[in-house]
């Protein structure tokens, strides 16, 4: 087949003619496949940056379970990147080495338009998971996308609308739900059996607050489609902060503002206040309360409070610290340590609470979904409850006082200024594609 990968940025008009070209991908030989043809998945990546590069090359060594089919980036650099690692993967496992099957798109709505693509990897900037997620879910693909979940609360709730009336599998890149040594999931296996007595408190070390984008305007290179790259966030001008001009190794700073990510408190926080909620058994529901500290301009200090007493704190060494009536509990990445040592060393029994086991691999967890078609370790309601805690958080920073939460509906109560930072207002075209 002819692969779509334009020189420059094409308009969205450009792609849809030349759709046709990318609508029957190059089907492998069976013998490079150990599974049948019906159990291989296709797969599309929406964004290309460091995080999802690394999910392309796992599901790259995936080979008799997928196939890359397409990606997508607004960057051309990252996309001939991306279209150069699917080839020379594949092209290793041909006699003749001239595998072309990998379609290249500017425009993430033309590789949802695909038929054969059974399955999407979105690994954008967070302001761009919601309306792929959505578009996704209409279109019937299954669907993997990094954390946090969403921009907003409401766009959480709309992300989970649209996967249940689809009937889509939905996995969310919270990893810690399965790998890093299984500290994460001991810690809340033993929290659940109840060896630290009651949970008191816990203290989740993450960093601050988003804030406001006061990057200066930069002169917009060759190669990025800027407008696309804002999509539903305001207007502004370029900056290579937001979006590096090359293959980057770091994760980008467009997470610490609020047009674009919630900030530090939401990258590592929709980690770690995600085992906080998995530990309570809070998975389906939230805190009652958020109380920022007194001082207004404090990044760090603000406390959530659940229905049954538990007091949430924004602040602590790094990961999660839980304090019970009888001992505490701290676990981060490499690291689990209890007081007393002897919560640790006395293993779980058979009347103890124990995870459901499913491996240790987070991409390898949603396959199995979505052949099963159950619902993963990090689904999509999961991961929207998760990142409403970062949600509220900021939300709390912002307004600078008390707010009482409604977990049960997603309402502030009585509060409209705070109802209104439930939805962001979306640019242009952009505001009518969520229903």
């Amino acid at each position: 087949m002819n692969t779509i990968h334009p020189a420059t940025p094409l308009s969205r008009r450009q792609f849809a003619k030349s759709l046709a070209l990318a609508a029957a991908p190059l089907i492998l030989p069976s013998r490079l496949w150990s599974a049948s043809p019906g159990q291989r998945i296709n797969l599309g990546f929406i964004g290309i940056g460091i995080q999802s590069r690394g999910h392309l090359n796992s599901f790259l060594a995936m080979q008799d379970r997928v196939q890359v089919v397409a990606v997508c980036d607004i960057h051309k650099g990252r996309l001939d990147d991306s279209v150069a690692r699917v080839q020379k993967t594949y092209a290793k496992e041909l006699e003749s080495g001239s595998y072309k099957g990998v379609g290249a798109y500017n425009d993430f709505r033309d590789l949802l338009e695909r038929k054969d693509v059974d399955a999407v990897v979105i690994g954008t900037p967070d302001h761009w998971h919601g309306i792929p997620a959505i578009l996704a879910a209409r279109a019937k693909k299954d669907i993997y996308c990094e954390k946090p979940l969403s921009l907003t609360i409401g766009e959480g709730r709309e992300m989970v609308k649209a996967a249940r009336q689809n009937k889509v599998v939905f996995q969310t890149g919270s990893q810690q739900r399965t790998e890093f040594n299984g500290n994460f999931r001991l810690a809340v296996e033993l929290i659940r059996s109840g060896r630290i007595g009651k949970v008191k408190t816990i203290r989740i070390g993450v960093g601050a607050p988003n804030k406001p984008c006061d990057l200066p305007g930069e002169t917009l290179p060759p190669g990025i489609d800027w407008n696309l790259w804002l999509g539903p966030a305001p207007m502004r001008e370029f900056n290579q902060v937001l979006c590096p001009l090359d293959v980057h190794k770091h994760f980008p700073a467009w997470r610490n503002y609020r047009d674009y990510a919630g900030g530090g408190l939401a990258d590592m926080g929709a980690h770690h206040f995600d085992i906080a909620q998995w530990a309570l058994d809070m998975d389906h529901s939230g805190p009652i309360e958020i109380i920022p500290p007194e001082d207004p301009k404090a990044q760090i200090g603000l406390k959530y409070v659940y229905a049954n007493g538990i007091e949430m704190f924004h602040g602590g060494p790094s990961g999660c610290t839980f304090e019970g009536t009888a001992g505490t509990l701290y676990v981060d990445r490499g690291k689990i340590e209890s007081k007393p040592e002897s919560i640790l060393k006395e293993p779980l029994g058979a009347k103890d609470f124990h995870l459901e086991t499913i491996g240790k691999d987070h991409r390898k967890n949603w396959l199995d979904c979505i052949a099963s078609r159950k619902l993963p370790v990090a689904d999509v309601e999961i991961g929207a409850r998760t990142a409403s805690i970062c949600h509220l958080g900021n939300i709390g920073y912002q307004l600078g006082r008390k707010l009482k939460w409604n977990p049960a509906n997603e309402q502030f109560i009585g509060d409209a200024e705070a109802n209104k930072l439930i939805h962001r207002e979306r640019r242009e075209t952009w505001s009518k594609i969520p229903a």
